[in-house]
């Protein structure tokens, strides 16, 4: 409050000086003047009595004239002293709601509310950089789990639509450059109850900056950035940038295994995005000649990738420059049906409209098209305000790097075991996918297919550890039965089991759980609930693998060891 108390003090220095100054010769001016008491004698007012009288007199109470009825030279002292008080009342009133109005100390009167609001968090949450889609996404997204979540964004506009976003949770906002630190201290990155920091802007050396100060600040935070920069990139590596999402890379990735293992696409669809493309999108002609329009920083990324998996690609670019290392590259930007024909685009099954220009784009594609209606189409979508023409465009895939980001950071935030899984997948064929794919399927159909993980621990599932310890044998599939009904299954199936760093996909439902053991999981929310119980509820837990209720008495339990 020091802050706010000096601006104070130094806007409204000069009503105040007047204010006292009036006050001091109106309480002076009814000590000099005589008075005449009951009896008429001569008397003069006391410094106690001409406070007083000043002091409502002033305030226009008007309580009467005290303690004796005034002469005529005090009477028309109380009507200078009156104007006088009432001028100056006006003056101060008038300068502090002046002061009131003022931007800046707006400012900071909602920086100490934000301050203190977060300075009063007692349960986990993670500081928000950047309110923009991606930060949109995850906030909603930790909000319908639960999970509390602060936000800083330099665009006011944002703030306050996040004030009037419907979310489940109420997530304290803060306009500030979160570049700066004393704004991400502000927002509690040193708070005991946060657990990360996500630097979600779209300047890279903001985010630079966020992940800097986090890892100064806060060394055990965990810090996740975007970044569009390779260089940046690297830079966030070098001093321990927990998790790094670049999204040309990453949609790069994605791309990449529908044009040669599309099982497996889909696969890594259901699991990162939560409005996940039908199993029957899977059947599409994808192997072929791909053409790329554009050859910035996403066409290079999904160069890269492609090349790794012999995918034969044509280049186009209206820049000679970036084409003049690599064989198959037309110049030209792909708008022209002339240039799309030199590229083979009747014959081509896929192209990739990756210029940083909407209008381009979606140009490209809608030529293309004309040219082969078969052909599959991925266009780049620049601006969130193309939104609405973009959904209408009918292309196969919209490459919305805000939304990619979100999905990716929610998967690691979920559950650090899914990026392994989805690492370790992609060793296997499109065969095994696809058996996977139906049993995905099989599961959730077309709703939202989650995914979690069970670590067997003491803190994080108490019910097995109790077990263990009374050395019963746990088996996995006795955490996928439902609590209520032992002789059902929960909508859930195991991805992978991880046991001291060996990794085993698609592990046994009979697998003997041990203590350190994680289990990363996929099905419907739903099925994690309850989970949840099993794992943490011994009496629930006994009666999944028994059947029956479990005895607390000691007899009880001495015989049954017997």
């Amino acid at each position: 409050m020091n802050d706010i108390l000096y601006l104070m003090l130094r806007r409204l220095r000069q009503p105040l000086i007047t204010l006292i100054v009036i006050y001091s010769v109106a309480v002076v001016g009814f000590v000099l003047i005589p008075g005449q008491d009951d009896q008429g004698n001569v008397w003069h007012m006391d410094f106690f009595h001409a406070i007083y009288f000043v002091s409502f007199m002033g305030s226009t109470i008007g309580f009467g004239e005290i303690p004796y009825a005034f002469t005529s030279a005090q009477r028309a002292w109380t009507l200078v002293s009156i104007y006088g008080t009432v001028i100056a009342w006006l003056y101060s009133i008038g300068s502090l709601l002046a002061l009131f109005q003022e931007p800046v100390f707006g400012r900071m009167l909602r920086r100490r509310s934000f301050a203190n609001e977060v300075k009063n968090f007692n349960e986990p949450f993670y500081l928000i950089c950047g309110y923009g889609i991606t930060g949109g996404a995850i906030v909603n997204k930790l909000c319908k789990r639960g999970i509390r979540s602060v936000v800083i964004d330099i665009d006011q506009e944002r703030i306050d639509r996040l004030e009037m976003d419907d979310l489940a949770l109420r997530v304290p906002g803060l306009t500030a450059d979160a570049s700066l630190p004393e704004a991400l201290d502000h927002a509690g990155l040193q708070h005991p109850c946060c657990v990360g920091v996500l630097a979600l802007t779209n300047n890279d050396n903001v985010n630079l900056s966020i992940a800097i100060a986090s890892k100064l600040l806060a060394p055990d935070r965990v810090v996740v950035s975007r970044t569009e920069s390779a260089v940046n990139a690297r830079n966030l590596e070098s001093f321990g940038t927990d998790h790094i999402v670049d999204p040309f890379r990453a949609y790069a990735q994605y791309l990449s295994l529908a044009a040669h293992s599309p099982y497996m696409h889909l696969v890594y669809d259901w699991l990162l995005n939560p409005y996940h493309r039908p199993l029957s999108s899977a059947y599409k002609k994808t192997s072929g000649r791909w053409i790329i329009c554009g050859f910035g920083r996403f066409g290079k990324a999904l160069y890269q990738e492609f090349i790794e998996h012999d995918v034969e690609l044509v280049l186009l670019d209206d820049d000679a420059t970036q084409l003049a290392d690599f064989d198959n590259a037309i110049i030209g930007l792909g708008t022209e049906a002339s240039t799309l024909m030199q590229a083979g685009v009747r014959d081509a099954v896929g192209l990739i409209a990756g210029t940083d220009n909407d209008a381009d784009n979606l140009s490209i594609i809608m030529t293309a098209r004309e040219l082969n209606p078969k052909l599959v189409t991925v266009v780049r979508q620049n601006l969130n305000t193309n939104k609405l023409v973009y959904k209408n465009s009918k292309a196969d895939f919209i490459m919305e790097p805000g939304r990619i980001i979100a999905n990716r950071i929610l998967a690691k935030l979920k559950t650090p075991l899914l990026p392994v899984f989805i690492e370790q997948m992609q060793q296997y064929d499109d065969v095994w996918a696809h058996t996977l794919l139906n049993r995905m399927s099989s599961i959730a159909n077309t709703s939202e297919l989650d995914s979690w993980s069970v670590q067997v621990s003491r803190e994080k599932s108490p019910a097995i550890m109790a077990l263990l310890d009374e050395d019963e044998q746990v088996k996995l599939n006795k955490l996928m039965k439902d609590p209520r009904c032992r002789t059902e299954s929960l909508p859930c199936f195991p991805l992978m089991f991880r046991r001291n760093g060996d990794l085993e996909l698609l592990p046994g439902e009979l697998s003997l759980l041990q203590e350190g053991d994680e289990i990363l999981f996929c099905g419907l929310a739903a099925a994690q609930d309850q989970m949840e119980w099993s794992v943490n509820n011994y009496n629930i837990l006994y009666y999944l693998m028994t059947g029956e209720e479990p005895s607390h008495n000691l007899l009880a339990k001495i015989l049954k060891k017997i």
